[in-house]
């Protein structure tokens, strides 16, 4: 079973910065992408970014140009660096892992895990 670790997430001031940290465990394989999505009370979960373990990234538009995010693949470990954040950058931030598992040596499937979440507050 493939659990996911989050940290980094905590108070600031608008404009500026935080490192969030999802580190995956439980799985004999490299991920085949990893991400984080945000969500806020009364609102759907969103994705903030994505990046394949060959380095294919995908951003939200409300992100673009301030977030950045980075994956170290022997670790199964995702960063996501926030700059320049605003409190519309507010919520709880969960990190979300597609691991492949295989069958007598052949891709069997895909499995999707999510972390407990860390909340995010900018104040303005």
């Amino acid at each position: 079973q493939v659990q996911l670790v989050e940290s980094g997430g905590g108070l600031v001031q608008a404009g500026g910065s935080l490192r969030l940290s999802c580190a995956a465990s439980g799985s004999p394989y490299s991920f085949n992408a990893m991400g984080w999505y945000r969500q806020t009370p009364g609102k759907q979960r969103e994705l903030v970014a994505t990046i394949t373990s060959g380095g294919t990234t995908t951003f939200a538009d409300s992100v673009k140009g301030r977030f950045t995010i980075s994956r170290d693949n022997a670790k199964n470990t995702v960063y996501l660096q926030m700059n320049s954040l605003k409190p519309e950058d507010t919520a709880v931030y969960y990190c979300n892992a597609d691991f492949p598992t295989y069958s007598s040596g052949l891709y069997y499937r895909s499995w999707d895990y999510w972390g407990q979440g860390t909340q995010v507050t900018v104040s303005s």
